[in-house]
């Protein structure tokens, strides 16, 4: 009989270490499929929840956050972006010149999309949309706040356009996420990436796909066990 694990991952759009992460950590469940059942659903975390609609500048948002300067930004993004490309989600920009600066976003409506899709969809599909909004931001380097980036991306996974606007537009599915960050800190989250298995063990950061494999493993012999 195949073991499954339930793994809330606490996550934002806007960290590169969620998405580096996250790509590792499908790779361990891919690896474990017929042996260990991993489902993942997201759970909403705000790097910057007081950002306002405009954005900021990255470098200059990273410079000021800590107290570095441009060219040590600059070595920073350069490991967080080798990283990506080790895990297979390169990071670098791709489209057509001029390259646009990186930019940071509010991401309330994208977790309150998120939220939505996996209660009418479920979580295989809300994996899908939190996989393209990595890649729509970090790739792409779309507005993950402006609604009909969203829609588009929303409609580019199958899901209902309208209804999907309907859920943004939606106050008391904002009062959800809210209420879900809230039970968050209270449970002592206050980095991502955090992966919280069947309510109960923790893992936290980004790690390699054989650590994640090797602590599902665990976790599932322990559930088992239980």
């Amino acid at each position: 009989m195949t073991d499954r694990l339930v793994v809330d991952i606490w996550s934002d759009v806007m960290c590169p270490w969620c998405a580096i992460g996250y790509a590792q950590f499908r790779k361990a469940a891919e690896e474990l499929a017929g042996d260990v059942e991993v489902e993942t659903r997201f759970m909403p975390f705000e790097l910057n929840p007081d950002m306002g609609a405009e954005g900021r500048g990255q470098t200059a948002l990273l410079a000021a956050n800590y107290r570095k300067s441009v060219v040590e930004v600059e070595a920073m993004r350069a490991t967080v972006e080798a990283a990506a490309e080790e895990a297979g989600f390169p990071m670098d920009w791709r489209g057509p010149l001029p390259e646009p600066e990186r930019w940071v976003w509010n991401t309330h409506d994208a977790h309150k999309l998120l939220r939505w899709t996996l209660s009418v969809a479920g979580a295989e599909e809300q994996s899908a949309l939190k996989q393209a909004l990595f890649a729509a931001h970090f790739q792409s380097r779309l507005n993950v706040s402006d609604h009909e980036v969203l829609l588009d991306l929303a409609e580019e996974q199958g899901l209902d356009r309208k209804a999907a606007a309907e859920a943004l537009g939606d106050e008391a599915l904002s009062i959800a996420v809210r209420m879900e960050e809230h039970r968050a800190t209270q449970n002592g989250i206050t980095s991502v990436p955090t992966y919280v298995v069947n309510g109960k063990y923790i893992l936290q950061g980004s790690s390699d796909p054989a650590s994640y494999k090797s602590a599902l493993i665990k976790l599932a012999s322990m559930e088992a066990m239980a």
